[in-house]
């Protein structure tokens, strides 16, 4: 959608040079953005049995818990190593440069969930990767991935697709880095 798109800033040589960050907060910071992201993911999402939205710390948390409350679902977060109280599953993945870990509570998913995976953006789909295998993990049926933007150029939504057998539905893309 070109009016989100054209909300997003894009900062150069951010957090190091060569990268292009694109940036949502310009997004959030506008109404009409911010309801336009939320509402074109509710709309493709109303009518899928969703009965979970699961949202990738930091970014991502802010719209995946706007559409779950949109769509009347629970929110289930996915964070950093040690950020969650309680009993956890943890998932490796890889960095540009070592690994890190994400976890998610093992009681917030069942085999009767249909999940929907979220964040801000898919670049090498690190991340996103980690997510899916958490939910397989619970035993979670997940419906789709949705991003606000996709780098397609990185890789990340084809290897998705390719590796798990799952869409990955962007509102845009950019190319490049």
């Amino acid at each position: 959608m070109s009016i989100i798109k054209s909300k997003i800033r894009t900062i150069p040589n951010w957090p190091k040079e060569g990268i292009m960050f694109r940036d949502i907060t310009s997004l959030l910071l506008d109404p009409e953005g911010l309801a336009l992201t939320v509402g074109t993911f509710v709309a493709r999402y109303q009518n899928a049995g969703i009965t979970k939205v699961a949202a990738i710390e930091a970014r991502g948390f802010i719209t995946g818990a706007a559409v779950a409350f949109q769509l009347g679902v629970g929110f289930v977060p996915v964070r950093k190593k040690g950020k969650l109280p309680g009993e956890v599953i943890s998932q490796e993945y890889a960095l540009e440069y070592g690994t890190d870990k994400i976890e998610i509570h093992s009681d917030s998913i069942t085999k009767e969930d249909r999940v929907l995976i979220m964040d801000d953006l898919v670049a090498t789909g690190g991340t996103l990767t980690a997510a899916i295998q958490l939910i397989q993990k619970l035993g979670g049926d997940i419906y789709e991935a949705g991003v606000i933007i996709d780098l397609p150029d990185l890789g990340g939504s084809k290897k998705i697709r390719e590796d798990f057998k799952l869409n990955v539905f962007s509102i845009c893309e950019f190319e490049g880095h």
